[in-house]
Parts: structure tokens; C-alpha cells; sequence
């Protein structure tokens, strides 16, 4: 294609461009409802964000109302249990069953053959814990204020010449 045909044809295309109106109007408003698309998923972008922040807000409210209402069950649990292993109470339920309080005339006691008492576990001798002041040496048994004492009599021992 040569300059002057490349001519004609744009000037051919302007000439159908401007006889058609509409086509112009028509790149307005596709240019317009693109916008209008774009806005619209934006929206909906943001109310999707939105109703899950609030979703997961009202999960959160109903978990800690849940909580609360499990640790009122705890603790009502609890005071029963305590009122139901109180003393005044075990006791009213022994004599319900038939128990009575025991008179120390009236125990009887049996003697099981091949039972010893057991004994208590000792971990460590009595020896072994605090070793004595005569096993550790003197270093260790020395005060300050006696090693300094030791030293200012040997300073002065030593400076009168008396061994």
C-alpha cells in the first residue's frame, strides 16, 4: 500500500465514523459500564471482607459467651461437690446407711500373719547429708574474719621474728 492509498483509507474510515454517530456512543458507554462493572466487584469484594470480619466476630462473642457459661457450670459443680463431701454431710449419709460412730471400747483389732508394716523410704543416710567438720578441711571450716586473723598474726610473727 502506498502513501496516497493509506490516505483514502483514513480518510474513508473518518468519513464512515462521523455518518455513525452511535459508534462513538457506543465506546462511551462500554468505557462507562466497564467502570460500573468495576466498581461492582469492588463493592462486592468489600462486603465479602466485611460480612467474614463479622462472621467471624460473632463466632468469636458466641465462643466466649460459651466459655462463660461452662465455667458457671464449673464452678456450680464444684460448690456441689464440696457441699456434698463436707463433713456434716458425709456424716448424714453414713447414718442413712446404716454406719454409726465407732467407741474406742468397742474396736477390734485383728492380727494379719505374714504382715509387716512397711517402712519409710529414707533417699540419703544421715551421714551423707552434712558431712562432718572433721572429714572437710580447714579451708572450708575457716571464716573470713579467721583466715585474716591467721594472717595478721603470721604478719606480725613474721616482723618480730618470734617463729
Amino acid at each position: 500500500m502506498n502513501l496516497q492509498q493509506t490516505g483514502r483509507s483514513l480518510e474513508y474510515l473518518l468519513h464512515a465514523y462521523a455518518r455513525t454517530p452511535w459508534r462513538a456512543q457506543r465506546q462511551w458507554l462500554g468505557a462507562a459500564l466497564l467502570l460500573v462493572i468495576g466498581l461492582g466487584m469492588t463493592a462486592a469484594l468489600y462486603l465479602d471482607v466485611t460480612s467474614q470480619a463479622a462472621i467471624a466476630g460473632r463466632q468469636i462473642q458466641d465462643l466466649r459467651s460459651s466459655i462463660i457459661a461452662t465455667e458457671l457450670v464449673n464452678a456450680d459443680l464444684k460448690s456441689h461437690l464440696a457441699e456434698s463431701t463436707s463433713t456434716v454431710s458425709m456424716e448424714a449419709r453414713a447414718r442413712l446407711l446404716g454406719y454409726e460412730p465407732v467407741e474406742q471400747a468397742s474396736l477390734q483389732y485383728l492380727s494379719v500373719p505374714g504382715f509387716f508394716e512397711p517402712e519409710p523410704v529414707v533417699l540419703a543416710t544421715a551421714g551423707s547429708l552434712r558431712p562432718s567438720a572433721a572429714s572437710m578441711p580447714p579451708e572450708y571450716t575457716e571464716s573470713l574474719f579467721d583466715w585474716i586473723g591467721r594472717r595478721l598474726e603470721s604478719a606480725m610473727d613474721a616482723g618480730t621474728g618470734v617463729p
